[in-house]
């Protein structure tokens, strides 16, 4: 099997040891994205705000491989606090395209850097 580490300057960088995304051929997995603001490495201020810089910063990784929000298959969102499950909802209603991707949605004890949502996506070709 082939893989390519899928990066774009559009997109916060990696800060572990891990891949922003991974590219194997047909399938493309990104690794959660917070609501960074890549240029600044900040967070953006409130879960709405996060939920549309998440969504960016996956849109500029889709589009390094190739590919764009059409082609997502499943999301896994993560939330601070389920309270704001419909705010993130009506953010990601906004950018998926009918049909919509399959997706879970978890509330979790704390995300790094103190953000308010993350969300991770697998597309293919």
């Amino acid at each position: 099997m082939s893989k390519t580490v899928v990066a774009s300057e559009n997109a916060p960088k990696a800060v572990g040891p891990y891949s922003a995304g991974i590219d194997c051929g047909e399938v493309v997995y990104l690794s959660g994205q917070l609501g960074l603001d890549p240029a600044t490495g900040k967070l953006a201020e409130g879960v709405e705000a996060q939920a549309k810089q998440s969504l960016a910063n996956v849109g500029a990784l889709l589009e390094a491989a190739g590919l764009g929000y059409e082609n997502v298959v499943k999301t896994t969102v993560l939330l601070a606090d389920i309270n704001d499950f419909a705010t993130v909802n009506a953010v990601y209603g906004d950018v998926f395209p009918e049909p919509y991707p399959a997706r879970s949605c978890f509330a979790v004890a704390a995300l790094p850097m103190g953000g308010l949502v993350e969300i991770e996506v697998i597309a293919v070709r």
